[in-house]
């Protein structure tokens, strides 16, 4: 900006607001319409407008658009001034912390005693930053598409600032593949530490528009790198981000038709259209088939009031939500690969699935042991997050267990007939679910006071980070492609488990629920299924009965019964039942039938004995 602007004499002291307004209030001086205009019917009868001139001439205004124009000019001027984010930075920071690699040959920076003053930079600058960042005696790094090309800025393990690099992406803009380029400076090779993504936007709802490009070319690129379409974008956005993916197209189908039917708060038909001249109707008169791509829907969008694009967008994501949530609940979202840092973990047993018969590759089944510290949720952090004892940070805790939890706003869903659906989020110390607002009062979840949900969450606290948790973990590695099928598909994740001692291992996590199954597949002798101690966890955990070897041909479920779940056995013999009560077992009659359950306290001893019973 300063090289287009002609030289004045020299200030006393420099006082430069470099803010861009003067563009702005140009722009409004010139084309403001202030013109009257007159209207006119042609020799077709078609009506017309054009500018009035007098008897002269000179152009006729209106005084009162001219007025308008001169209050806002007035009310523009008299605003403060916003910083750019790069000046913002480096005016907060100082320039001894902050390296900034950008092809600016000046820049303003204000000194110790409050004066600007006018810094040039030579073409070596970005050398000299880079190189400091990297030494680590400039902690902070600031640079642009001219910084983003052929430089690395990751945590090099032959670099002296190793640290964990969190990378915010400001300012995407459109095109997304400069975005990428610059996310591939601070994600390299020879690394201490993954970097943390962290792209930023303002609560313009519209902006979410630049984010999605960039998640959807990740998504693409991560399924290029690992070779395989379902990839995803190597977990480093909520899938919520990507408003171009299968589930965001269904989810604006459906807002179309629920636009169409007046079933959303936000707008209505005909408004929509007329704001933004899409064609949503048939020749008939009913809703066409042929809707607007969602690229075209969310450049729309941009165009319309704030206030309206928000509403807009909450109703949308939640129609997104919606469905990304039930693809969770039904293991079917793809969360690409999940790095575990762990302790250390112990190779249990290890047995060949498959060997390639071209190849010679390998498949196998790894049983390991985990140990790992848990990382609980602060309460330090918890209190700066929110405010705990307000309408929006609820202390509660369940009556039936002791736990205690946070609940806070949730987004809410819309179902598909338009029915909104609002929920909780009940934040604990080592996890977070969402809850709704029906389930919730159903539970036995009930509020407390602040000091003793405080008090309770530090013992919780405290509990959980005192000792480590260990665990069994089964995985499936090597060649998995031609065996990809063939493994049980209820839950597809792969993990990558990386030890404090440099020890990394990678495959599809299998459940203790399905090593029978895999072993009867893949006529493994060494792979036994679940013990009887282990069955009655492993269904409460994952709702999937189990067979019970036992006198008769019992199944083991999880059955919901008057609001809680319950151990249910079922195939039992009536003439054994009072050996199963004598085993810790009860009965209940529900709706004229006597059904078998085991208490889940006792569970597994109870579960053992009747197993091990000749």
């Amino acid at each position: 900006m300063t090289n287009r602007r002609k030289s004045e004499p020299p200030a006393a002291g420099l006082d430069i607001i470099a803010d861009c307004k003067e563009y702005v209030i140009d722009y409004l001086a010139k084309s403001f319409p202030v013109r009257l205009m007159q209207v006119f019917a042609d020799e077709d009868g078609n009506l017309r407008s054009e500018a009035m001139s007098d008897e002269e001439g000179n152009p006729i205004f209106c005084t009162r658009a001219v007025a308008a124009r001169d209050a806002l000019i007035e009310k523009l001027c008299a605003l403060p001034p916003i910083a750019t984010a790069l000046d913002a930075i480096i005016e907060h920071f100082g320039t001894d912390a902050v390296a900034e690699v950008t092809g600016r040959t000046r820049r303003l920076v204000m000194g110790r005693d409050g004066q600007q003053r006018l810094e040039r930079r030579s073409p070596s600058a970005n050398v000299a930053e880079a190189q400091s960042f990297m030494e680590g005696t400039k902690r902070i790094l600031v640079f642009s598409d001219a910084g983003g090309t052929g430089r690395s800025y990751h945590a090099d393990l032959g670099c002296r600032n190793q640290q964990r690099r969190v990378h915010f992406l400001l300012e995407p803009g459109w095109r997304a593949d400069n975005a990428i380029q610059g996310l591939g400076r601070t994600n390299r090779t020879n690394q201490a530490s993954a970097p943390l993504f962290r792209p930023v936007t303002t609560d313009v709802k519209g902006e979410r528009r630049f984010i999605s490009t960039i998640a959807r070319r990740l998504d693409a690129l991560g399924a290029l790198t690992r070779g395989q379409r379902q990839t995803g974008g190597q977990n480093l956005f909520d899938p919520a981000d990507n408003l171009e993916s299968d589930y965001a197209r269904d989810a604006l189908s459906r807002w179309f038709q629920l636009l169409y039917d007046g079933k959303l708060e936000a707008t209505t038909f005909g408004n929509f259209v007329e704001r933004t001249g899409l064609r949503l109707e048939s020749p008939d008169g009913g809703l066409t088939d042929n809707f607007p791509t969602i690229q075209r829907w969310l450049n729309r969008i941009l165009a319309l009031p704030i206030a309206l694009q928000n509403a807009i967008f909450d109703e949308y994501l939640g129609l997104v939500e919606a469905r990304i949530e039930a693809a969770r609940e039904a293991g079917r979202l793809d969360q690409g690969l999940e790095t575990v840092k762990v302790d250390h973990f112990t190779v249990l047993a290890d047995e060949l699935l498959r060997t390639d018969p071209v190849t010679g590759a390998e498949t196998r089944l790894v049983s390991l042991e985990v140990t790992r510290h848990l990382r609980p949720l602060r309460l330090q952090r918890l209190v700066r997050m929110h405010e705990i004892g307000s309408l929006h940070a609820i202390p509660m805790r369940n009556a039936r267990s002791g736990k205690v939890a946070l609940s806070v706003p949730a987004r809410r869903l819309i179902a598909d007939d338009g029915v909104v659906i609002e929920r909780r989020r009940l934040l604990r110390p080592l996890k977070s679910a969402n809850w709704t607002f029906e389930a919730l009062a159903e539970s036995h979840w009930e509020e407390i006071g602040v000091t003793a949900f405080t008090s309770a969450w530090r013992a919780e606290e405290e509990e959980a980070a005192a000792s480590p948790m260990t665990e069994r973990v089964h995985l499936a590695t090597g060649l998995l492609l031609p065996v990809w099928k063939r493994l049980p598909g209820d839950h597809v994740r792969v993990t990558r488990l990386v030890a404090e001692d440099g020890q990394s291992i990678i495959g599809r996590e299998v459940l203790d629920i399905d090593l029978a199954a895999i072993a009867e597949t893949f006529g493994l002798s060494g792979v036994t299924g679940p013990s009887a101690e282990q069955i009655g966890d492993l269904v409460l955990a994952n709702g999937k009965p189990l067979g019970l070897a036992s006198h008769d041909p019992l199944t083991v479920k999880r059955s919901l019964v008057g609001g809680e779940q319950r151990l249910e056995l079922t195939g039992f013999s009536p003439d054994r039942l009072d050996w199963y009560k004598n085993k810790g077992c009860f009965t209940e009659i529900i709706r004229y039938r006597t059904r078998l359950f085991a208490p889940v306290s006792r569970a597994s001893e109870i579960l053992q004995s009747i197993a091990i019973e000749p």
